[in-house]
This record gives structure tokens, sequence and C-alpha cells, in this order.
């Protein structure tokens, strides 16, 4: 009895194991640096990305909007031409439908997947990214980060400093705009870049698994 409880249990575990490293990944990837078509883009986003670093062997500059200001819910860069703002809030799950699989791993929020967690519902939630360019209001639409979860504005160092891993950064001719975060947490941190062109929103590009 007590070998036949043992391969019982090996094999009750065994399917429990292959459940729960069989969840399902619906991210697109359709946003990913590897589908940019964009040529100057592209070359300009190998600069900074992780998405990117394949092709980051020619290298030319890009300038950067000085950061001016952080704290838990809001960040903001700016210099003589252009202000970016992007502002953060806590995720209300109670207005919000979650899929779950296997019971206990949150796959989808309201139908769509989501990234920044490691499939447990999102504690955090973009509320808006706002760029004011030489006197135009250029405004993120909502459906570029509405699936964007977990954003880390800054963080501590071990000397105590407050660091950040957004940026925003300039192409050569000033036409462009590249509004950047890295999000997230374990399989559910990603990188996102919101690109601005001719100061209208163009575009993101969002990679993860590195």
């Amino acid at each position: 009895m007590r070998i036949i409880f043992i391969i019982l249990l090996s094999t009750i575990v065994n399917v429990s194991f292959a459940q729960d490293n069989d969840i399902p990944d619906y991210r697109s990837k359709r946003d990913n640096f590897l589908k940019m078509q964009e040529k100057d883009i592209r070359a300009d986003l190998s600069q900074f990305t992780f998405g990117g670093i394949s092709e980051s062997l020619t290298k030319h500059k890009l300038n950067a909007l000085p950061l001016i200001g952080a704290k838990d819910d809001e960040i903001i860069f700016s210099n003589d031409t252009a202000t970016v703002q992007i502002t953060t809030g806590a995720f209300d799950a109670t207005k919000h439908k979650v899929t779950w699989y296997n019971d206990k791993y949150a796959v989808k929020l309201d139908n769509h997947a989501f990234w920044g967690t490691e499939n447990t519902v999102p504690k955090h939630t973009i509320t808006s990214v706002i760029a004011i360019i030489e006197g135009d209001t250029i405004v993120v639409p909502p459906s570029a980060f509405v699936d964007l979860y977990e954003p880390h504005l800054y963080y501590t160092d071990s000397k105590g400093k407050s660091k950040t891993y957004c940026n925003v950064y300039m192409s050569a001719d000033m036409r462009k705009y590249y509004i950047y975060m890295v999000n997230g947490e374990g399989i559910g941190r990603y990188e996102v870049t919101w690109v601005i062109q001719d100061k209208h929103y163009l575009r993101r590009v969002v990679d993860w698994g590195f």
C-alpha cells in the first residue's frame, strides 16, 4: 500500500506541476521591436531598448529630457521645448473581469491579455501619459497602456539613492520623442516605448522575456 500511495502522490504532483507550467500566455507580439517596419524609429530604439539590443552595433546619439521630479504616483521630464508626465494609480479589481486558469492564475483582464505580474491580479496601473511639445499637448491614448500594469516610476539603489528606469529620448531631427519605461515583476516584466512623431502619438513598442 505504501508503494501504491507514493506512486499516486507522485502522479498527482507531476500532473499539478505540468498544469502550473502550462499556463496560457495570450500576450500578442504584434507590438514587439522585431515587428517594426519603421527603419528610422527602429534604429533609434535599438540604442536603449532590450528588444533592440541585437541591432545596437551602430551607435548614434539620442538626447534625453532631464528628470525633474518623481514621486509615488508621478514622474516628470522636462527641458526648454518639451515636458512629459507619467502618472499612476491603484488598480481596482472589483471593476474588472478577471479570467482565471486552473482557478488560481490570472491570464486575462476584461477579456484581454496583460503585462506586469506573474499571473496575479495587478495592484497598480498607468493612468496617463502626457507630453507638451512646444506648447502643443499630446495625450497618449488609454488604449496604448490599458493592458500594462505594475509601473515602476523609480527605485532606491543600495546606497539609498532614488533612480529610475524611465526615460524620454529625442531623435536627432527633433521630430520624434520616445517615452520609455521598464515595469512589472518576474515573468510579467516588460519594457514599453510610446512613440510621438511630429506632435502626434504614433505607436507603442512592447517587449518582454529579457
